[in-house]
């Protein structure tokens, strides 16, 4: 495409019309590219998909579904939605999907809008054991607007109690049963949670958006073939735009493609739809799949080093791209921890642990995820480093400075988004 026909971002203008918000973004990037980014739902998108969401698709109003559009000049905007579609669900063998969602909570919204009615009962994870704010949080929609059941884990081996899960479904009777979390670090067993799903006629849904980008790249297995619907996020491991997406099984196609539009999202934002698109290509490559093996990998790797260092991993380790740790030993809570980790230029976040006896927004945890330094090239022998410097930091509030310095030498050998 010539430069007479495309537009692309101009940096020079930006700095010249608002140096403030110019600033912004370069500082942005300046501190992505001196510290360690280790939250687990963060990630680096390439700069192709940076280039699909400054594009003009920003300007088109597309509400509705391609080729039923409420708006005319849709054609192109359809084109790109279209390609979207069908690499969603050639990569991840789904009967229908939907790219619309502006976010995993949007997303999710849609998903109880299709399959639930107000009062109806929902069976998933407690967000206090790892699950996720829109699961039934009592202030959240979802614990507002639906009678929400939360399941555990084992107090003695902090894996998903599956008898217990089955006790619940079996007393309750949910309308849906909801697998998935945000702060679990094992496989989910997809086939068992269909199994009790089945046994009371409840909807399987199953909320992917930690983990998706790991069964795009084929390092662990898919719930596809398991569950009725499958939300997720596209900016975690999957390194796509911010945004969600819902597969679904050819059955309720209709009922999620009309939860998102009209009942809860006008028009979708078709510069993120294509940008969507574009990571999806780029997560159907060999190239991918070798980055999601390395980011399992890394974060056992990780979680191996930090239990050296007395940060003990909660269930004992990790299958995922995350890890969740106990501080017990050091004697640190996880508010302490990430402030002085972030002095450090290290970033993670606080988070509860199984039956935490502390608040959430002090907690006895924190949460590390590898996707955005697997990006940026490191393997196991960095993320050994990383252990170091991270339980140095945690352990010892007086040498954030020095653990500063060393974090700077290590970025600059794996630099995020390198200069050409």
């Amino acid at each position: 495409m010539s430069n007479e026909i495309f537009w692309g971002p101009d940096w020079s203008e930006l700095a010249e019309m608002d140096p403030e918000i110019s600033q912004i973004i370069l500082g942005e990037l300046a501190r992505l590219r001196g510290g360690l980014q280790l939250i687990a739902s963060e990630n680096f998108t390439s700069p192709a998909v940076l280039a699909a969401l400054g594009s003009t698709l920003s300007n088109k109003y597309a509400e509705g579904y391609p080729n039923r559009r409420y708006y005319g000049g849709c054609a192109v905007v359809d084109e790109a939605e279209i390609i979207g579609i069908e690499r969603a669900k050639k990569l991840f063998g789904a009967d229908h999907a939907n790219l619309q969602p502006h976010s995993g909570a949007s997303a999710n919204i849609a998903i109880y809008g299709a399959f639930c009615k107000p009062g109806d009962t929902v069976l998933a994870m407690s967000l206090a054991q790892g699950g996720h704010l829109t699961h039934g949080s009592p202030v959240n929609f979802s614990g507002m607007w639906f009678n929400t059941i939360g399941y555990n884990v084992d107090p003695d081996t902090e894996l998903i109690d599956f008898n217990s899960v089955r006790d619940l479904a079996l007393k309750h009777k949910p309308k849906m049963i909801v697998a998935g979390a945000t702060a679990y670090p094992r496989l989910i067993d997809f086939k068992k949670f269909r199994e009790i799903a089945d046994e009371v006629g409840a909807i399987l849904w199953v909320d992917a958006a930690h983990f998706i980008g790991l069964v795009a790249g084929k390092a662990i297995p898919s719930p596809v073939e398991y569950a009725d619907v499958v939300s997720f996020t596209t900016h975690k491991v999957l390194r796509g735009p911010r945004g969600g997406m819902i597969l679904s099984k050819a059955e309720h196609a209709k009922a999620v493609d009309k939860a998102i539009f009209p009942m809860m999202q006008g028009g979708p934002l078709m510069h993120a739809v294509a940008a969507k698109a574009v990571s999806l290509k780029e997560a159907s490559t060999v190239e991918f799949q070798n980055y999601a093996k390395q980011v399992v990998l890394n974060a056992q790797a990780l979680s191996a080093g930090l239990e050296k260092e007395d940060l003990r991993p909660v269930s004992g380790g990790t299958d995922t791209h995350l890890v969740l740790l106990d501080l017990a030993k050091t004697g640190v809570t996880g508010k302490a921890a990430e402030g002085q980790c972030d002095e450090a230029k290290i970033t993670l976040n606080k988070n509860p642990i199984p039956n935490d006896p502390l608040p959430p927004m002090t907690a006895s945890g924190i949460r590390v995820g590898t996707a955005a330094v697997t990006t940026q090239g490191m393997k196991e022998p960095q993320m050994q480093e990383i252990a170091k410097l991270i339980a140095t930091a945690v352990k010892d509030p007086n040498s954030t400075e020095v653990v500063a310095k060393e974090v700077a030498e290590l970025v600059a050998k794996f630099p995020a988004y390198p200069r050409p």
